[in-house]
């Protein structure tokens, strides 16, 4: 009995390819229902240079960075939370959008999926978001009780639509690196991927868009040279929020064959 590959992978995106991991279109888009997320960005160090390719470059002076955590109560590859460190970065089309050095899921499925269709570099970790008195929190464990991070927001005002639009564009993109190990020297392939994510804020009965700026703190509570996202030095936190909404993952194309 022969395993005919090429119907499969007509069908299926992931592999095995009659019982794939995770689901995607041919397209390898991803959908997103009622999620939330803490998110900010802020002023880092030119150290940064070790972690971006030099086929992309810093958009600021000093480089930006950004963080997002979020809780997706429904997807398209099941409900998890997500922990994602970002450098701002500009390709060389002119495209304006975030390199990943850094990020953190709680499904194997999103996990696998990202790793293979995008390269992101996802790891399994252990995260929460909770709401207690008037803070928004959310942490990051890698080993569970091992923290690297801590989000911690008061919510005050109503972000304007306006500045919303400018960091949620129709399409906000990534980019990471995928890589397929040689065997024995021979075969393999590194790339690095261009991809997006469209993020669709919700709006409340009056027409408003369900997000919220405030004070914001985040703290690398226990440094780890395993999972070393305290690489993204702290400096000026120029914006936080808290939002609500609905998004969409895509694959935009590969830029480079190394």
């Amino acid at each position: 009995m022969s395993l005919e590959v090429n119907n499969f992978k007509e069908k299926q995106i992931g592999i095995p390819f009659d019982a794939p991991l995770y689901a995607a279109t041919d397209e390898g888009t991803i959908e997103y229902r009622n999620c939330e997320a803490l998110l900010g960005l802020f002023e880092s160090t030119q150290e940064l240079e070790k972690l971006v390719p030099p086929e992309l470059e810093f958009t600021a002076t000093p480089p930006q960075a950004a963080y997002w955590l979020a809780w997706y109560s429904f997807s398209t590859v099941g409900a998890y939370y997500e922990y994602i460190s970002m450098v701002m970065v500009r390709d060389a089309d002119g495209d304006f959008g975030y390199y990943i050095p850094y990020i953190y899921v709680t499904n194997e499925a999103a996990l696998a999926g990202g790793r293979e269709l995008f390269g992101a570099p996802k790891k399994l970790a252990s995260m929460n978001m909770g709401k207690e008195l008037e803070f928004i929190q959310g942490t990051v464990e890698r080993p569970a009780g091992k923290r690297l991070a801590t989000i911690t927001f008061q919510p005050q005002s109503r972000m304007s639509g306006e500045i919303l639009g400018i960091f949620l564009t129709e399409k906000i993109y990534l980019y990471s690196i995928r890589h397929l190990p040689p065997l024995k020297g021979e075969g393999g392939h590194t790339q690095l991927i261009k991809w997006y994510s469209s993020v669709k804020p919700h709006t409340d009965p009056g027409g408003l868009p369900t997000a919220w700026t405030g004070k914001t703190s985040l703290t690398y509570d226990s440094p780890s040279l395993s999972d070393p996202i305290h690489n993204l030095k702290l400096g000026t936190m120029m914006l936080s929020a808290y939002i609500q909404f609905d998004m969409i993952l895509g694959g935009e194309k590969i830029l480079k064959e190394y």
